[in-house]
């Protein structure tokens, strides 16, 4: 029990004094304050702001095509050890892919009006 104790102590004396030397180390008197991402640009909206839904549609699609890379390069490497069944299946990989593309025609993802 007193072994738990002091390591607890030495865990809360350690987090204290960093917090201590951060205090002391951090230039706070600087006469020049960086801009955000230090370009010095002033922003225009708030980093938090909301964006439209239709964004996230397009990545959602991007996504979908990146991992249809991941699974396809592997693939084309055995498909000539592997059969028809491997060209059966990918049929159907890219059949489920190309539904769910003409899903996010039909929502108005591939629209940029």
């Amino acid at each position: 029990m007193t072994g738990l104790v002091v390591t607890a102590g030495l865990g809360l004396l350690a987090v204290a004094l960093l917090y201590a030397a951060h205090w002391l180390l951090v230039p706070w008197h600087s006469v020049l304050r960086p801009g955000p991402y230090q370009s010095g640009w002033v922003p225009e909206a708030h980093a938090l702001s909301r964006y439209h839904v239709r964004w996230y549609l397009a990545t959602l699609l991007f996504l979908a095509f990146d991992v249809e890379m991941l699974f396809m390069y592997p693939w084309a490497v055995v498909v000539a050890d592997l059969g028809a069944g491997a060209v059966i299946e990918m049929f159907v990989f890219l059949g489920a892919l190309m539904v769910a593309v003409a899903w996010a025609w039909r929502e108005g993802a591939l629209r940029w009006v």
